[in-house]
C-alpha cells in the first residue's frame, strides 16, 4: 500500500513528461504564438468598439439596440465558427469552391504547426473566430434603427454561413480567387467589400427610415463614437499586423502602414469637408480614420510606407465623397455608411493593392502595376468584382427568404417608439430626450413595456 502512492507518482510523471503527450511541437515558436494570441484578443475588442461606434451615432432610443446587434453578433458567429465555419473557410479545398466538412466542430485541430507556420492550429482558430464576428457586425450600420432582432439574428447567421464563409475559403482558403493569384493581406476583399456591399443591398431592400431626407437625424452621443474609433483604431493593429502570422518584419511592415494610412484617412476626409462645408468636424475625423484603415487592409502585408499614405488619403477622400455626396444623389438610407466606408473604401484598397504591391516588402506576394506587372492588377479587379456580386446576389437571395419566414422591418410605431423599448424593454439613458427626434411620454413608452 506504501507504494502505491510512488507508484502513481511515477506514471503521472511518465504522462506529463512523455513526448508523446506533449501537446506541442518543437516547431511551434512561442513568440509567433504570443504575437497571434495578442491580435486575435486586439480583433475581439475591435467588434465592442465598433458597437460604441455606431451606437453613438444613432439617436439614443435606439443606442442599445445598435451595441446588442454588434455583442450578439459577436456571441453568434463565435459559436457557428468553431462549429462550422472554420471548416467551410478554412478546410481541404474542394474544386476551388468550399473547405471539406473534415474539420466540423474543430474536429482534428490541436496545438501542432500549422504546414509552413510557426503557431499552432487552434491560435489561427482564434484569430481568424474574430475576423468572422466582426464581418458581420460591419453590417449593421447600413440598417440600423429599423430592423427586428429576430429577423436580424436569423438573416446575420445565414450571411456568415452562406455569404462570409465562402468568400473567405475563395480568397484565403486555396480557393479558385487564391488561385488566380488575388492578394488581401487581412480583409478588403472578405470583410469590407462584402459587408459593406451586402449592407448597402439590406438597406434598400429595407427601405428608408421614416422621416429620411425631410428632417435631421442626427447622432446623439458623439464622444461615445470617437471613443469607439479610437478602440478601432487600436484593435486594427492587431488586425492587421496580427495576420503576418508572427512577430516578424511582415508584422513590422503592416504595423507602420496600418498607422500611416490611417493618419492619412483623417487628413483626406477632413480636408474636403473643410473646403466643401466651411467646418472640420470630429465626427468626419474619426470617419476618416476608419476610412484609412479599411483601405490599407488588403494591402497591410504588401506595399511600402510612403504608397500607404498615398492609399490612405485617397480612401479618405473617396469615402467622404460617398458620404457626403453620392449617398444623397442616389437617396439610400446606409444609416452610419457601412456601404460609403468598408465598401468603397475596401474596393479603393483591392484596387491600391494591384497597383502598389511589390515583393521587396514580400516576396510571397506579387508586384503591383507600378512595379511593371500586371498580372496582380488583373485579378484584384476580377476578384472585386466577384465579391460585389456574391455580396449582392446573396444578400437579396436571404434577405427574401428570411422575410419570408419573420418579417425583417419594425412598423411605424414601433419605429417611433425606438427599438431600445419595443425590442428589448429597455432603455440606454435615464431621460426621454431622443436627440433628432419626438419625445415620448411616458404613457407613450408603457405600450412598449412588457414587464
Amino acid at each position: 500500500m506504501r507504494r502505491a502512492p510512488l507508484l502513481l507518482a511515477f506514471l503521472g510523471g511518465v504522462f506529463l513528461y512523455n513526448p508523446s503527450c506533449m501537446a506541442a511541437e518543437s516547431s511551434v515558436d512561442p513568440g509567433d504564438t504570443a504575437w497571434v494570441l495578442i491580435s486575435a484578443a486586439l480583433v475581439f475588442i475591435m467588434t465592442p468598439a465598433l458597437a460604441l461606434f455606431y451606437g453613438g451615432m444613432v439617436r439614443s432610443k435606439n443606442v442599445l439596440s445598435t451595441i446588442m446587434q454588434s455583442f450578439f453578433i459577436l456571441a453568434m458567429i463565435s459559436v457557428e465558427f468553431v462549429l462550422i465555419g472554420y471548416t467551410m473557410a478554412f478546410g481541404p479545398d474542394i474544386n476551388g469552391f468550399i473547405g471539406d466538412f473534415s474539420k466540423l466542430g474543430l474536429a482534428g485541430v490541436g496545438l501542432k504547426a500549422m504546414e509552413g507556420m510557426t503557431i499552432p492550429e487552434l491560435a489561427f482558430v482564434a484569430f481568424q473566430c474574430m475576423f468572422a464576428a466582426l464581418t458581420p457586425a460591419l453590417i449593421t450600420g447600413a440598417f440600423a434603427e429599423r430592423m427586428k432582432f429576430g429577423g436580424f439574428a436569423l438573416l446575420m447567421l445565414l450571411w456568415a454561413i452562406l455569404i462570409y464563409n465562402p468568400m473567405a475559403h475563395w480568397v484565403w482558403g486555396g480557393g479558385f480567387l487564391a488561385q488566380l493569384g488575388a492578394l488581401d493581406f487581412a480583409g478588403g476583399l472578405v470583410i469590407h467589400i462584402l459587408s459593406g456591399v451586402s449592407g448597402l443591398t439590406i438597406c434598400i431592400l429595407l427601405g428608408k427610415r421614416k422621416g429620411y431626407g425631410k428632417k435631421a437625424i442626427v447622432p446623439h452621443n458623439i464622444p461615445m463614437t470617437v471613443l469607439g474609433a479610437a478602440f478601432l483604431w487600436f484593435g486594427w493593429f492587431g488586425f492587421n499586423a496580427g495576420s503576418a502570422l508572427g512577430a516578424n518584419d511582415l508584422a513590422a511592415n503592416a504595423f507602420v502602414v496600418t498607422q500611416a494610412a490611417a493618419a492619412a484617412g483623417v487628413l483626406g476626409w477632413v480636408l474636403p469637408e473643410w473646403i466643401r462645408s466651411g467646418k472640420p468636424t470630429i465626427l468626419g475625423a474619426v470617419s476618416g480614420s476608419v476610412a484609412g484603415l479599411v483601405a490599407i487592409t488588403p494591402a497591410a502585408g504588401f506595399v511600402a510606407p510612403l504608397p500607404a499614405i498615398l492609399i490612405g488619403i485617397i480612401g479618405g477622400a473617396i469615402c467622404y465623397g460617398a458620404v457626403a455626396i453620392l449617398k444623397e444623389k442616389m437617396g439610400y438610407d446606409d444609416s452610419l455608411d457601412a456601404f460609403g466606408i468598408h465598401g468603397l473604401g475596401g474596393t479603393w484598397g483591392s484596387i491600391a493593392t494591384g497597383l502598389w504591391a511589390t515583393t521587396t516588402v514580400n516576396p510571397a506576394g506579387a508586384n503591383g502595376l507600378f512595379y511593371g506587372e500586371t498580372h496582380l492588377l488583373f485579378a484584384q479587379v476580377i476578384s472585386t468584382l466577384v465579391a460585389y456580386a456574391l455580396a449582392i446576389a446573396g444578400s437579396y437571395i436571404l434577405f427574401k427568404i428570411v422575410n419570408f419566414i419573420t418579417s425583417i422591418r419594425v412598423d411605424e410605431a414601433e419605429e417611433i417608439a425606438g427599438l431600445d423599448i419595443v425590442e428589448h424593454g429597455e432603455r440606454g439613458y435615464a431621460t426621454s430626450v431622443f436627440t433628432g427626434s419626438a419625445s415620448l411620454g411616458a404613457s407613450d413608452e408603457s405600450i412598449f413595456f412588457k414587464n
